[in-house]
């Protein structure tokens, strides 16, 4: 399969929040209710939204055949040296292809001077927990998340480089 990782621009604006709200829809089934993660997207994805994120931070997609299947978003890297990666999020039939780990050393590439990657993962999510584990990640604490009003377990990881 050909993919090509490269950093996101305006006009990937509406594939990207594609990929968020079924990627989203698809890994939080059972876990967190429908109601509240079109909430959420809508919040954290509307146009607005991305445009700050493609200012302030780092996005980078995966594009198949001119389709983006895929994308990353790591925040500026601290005077500490570290970064949160903030999301990375694929369609569901783009996983476990080698894209997700792809789209995770193509954003370290271009984060100049991280030394420390943090994430929150949902303990429910299976398929995220086991990916930066696999990558290297360590748990460095778990603890409740408020959620829109819905409690969510979360484990707090971190990627030492």
């Amino acid at each position: 399969m050909q993919y090509l990782i490269r950093e996101m621009v305006s006009e990937d604006i509406e594939q990207v929040q594609a990929v968020a709200k079924s990627s989203w829809n698809a890994t939080y089934e059972g876990i967190i209710p429908r109601p509240i993660q079109e909430k959420f997207l809508n919040l954290a994805y509307s146009d607005q939204m991305m445009k700050r994120r493609l200012r302030d931070s780092l996005l980078m997609v995966a594009v198949i055949n001119q389709e983006i299947v895929g994308f990353c978003n790591f925040s500026s890297v601290t005077a500490k040296g570290e970064a949160e990666l903030a999301a990375i999020y694929l369609y569901p039939d783009s996983q476990s292809k080698g894209i997700g780990t792809a789209l995770l050393y193509e954003g370290i590439k271009n984060l100049h001077g991280v030394k420390h990657i943090y994430i929150n993962v949902e303990k429910e999510n299976e398929v995220g927990r086991t990916f930066y584990e696999a990558k290297g990640f360590k748990v460095i604490k778990e603890y409740d998340d408020n959620f829109e009003g819905h409690i969510l377990k979360t484990v707090r990881m971190v990627l030492s480089l």
